[in-house]
């Protein structure tokens, strides 16, 4: 089935809206040692949730090619491939493979309920987190136990707020995308 040009159009600027979305919750900053806290998680857990797999990886490899290219996106105003593949660039890596993941469990359903689609985000937030646990793990040359404390432990509180958020927030994000509420017999 081909997309009619007013689609094309509406999900280019979801994708785009997204990434600019995305870049301006990197800039919410908790400095706490070598990662900060940003808000990154929050808008890539809902991201997915709401464009699903594709657009919402989209998304997300858009924010990044904006960030590398030189735009001030990544946390605190940073930009470049040098920061992209830095000690926090595991995390930024992920943010597509997370968005598409969370994406495809609301798919199937998983976003149609609060329990569900938080369950989806905490898959998807596993994923950052893993992702970039290993890699500043292999990039500081940082055993994996002390690297999991600094890059993984302490922002486990946080990512359960936010993913609580995340899944609360989602049906007022359906509004926004031009989706409708679950029915009745989708529930």
């Amino acid at each position: 089935m081909a997309l009619a040009p007013f689609d094309i159009v509406r999900q280019a600027g979801l994708v785009i809206g997204f990434s600019l979305l995305m870049a301006l919750s990197a800039q919410i900053v908790i400095p706490i040692g070598p990662v900060p806290i940003t808000g990154q998680t929050f808008v890539v857990l809902l991201c997915g949730a709401l464009l699903g797999s594709r657009l919402g990886a989209m998304a997300m490899i858009a924010y990044l090619i904006e960030g590398a290219s030189g735009l001030p996106f990544f946390a605190g105003g940073m930009s470049g491939i040098a920061h992209l593949l830095g000690p926090t660039g595991g995390y930024l890596v992920a943010f597509p493979a997370a968005a598409f993941i969370t994406g495809a469990f609301a798919e199937h359903g998983w976003d149609r309920k609060f329990v569900t689609a938080a369950a989806a985000m905490a898959i998807g937030s596993l994923v950052i987190m893993f992702c970039g646990w290993l890699w500043f793990s292999y990039l500081t040359h940082t055993s994996p136990l002390v690297a999991f404390q600094l890059t993984v432990l302490k922002f486990i509180p946080g990512d359960i707020v936010k993913i609580l958020l995340a899944a609360a927030v989602l049906p007022s994000g359906w509004k926004l995308v031009g989706r409708k509420s679950a029915t009745k017999s989708e529930r």
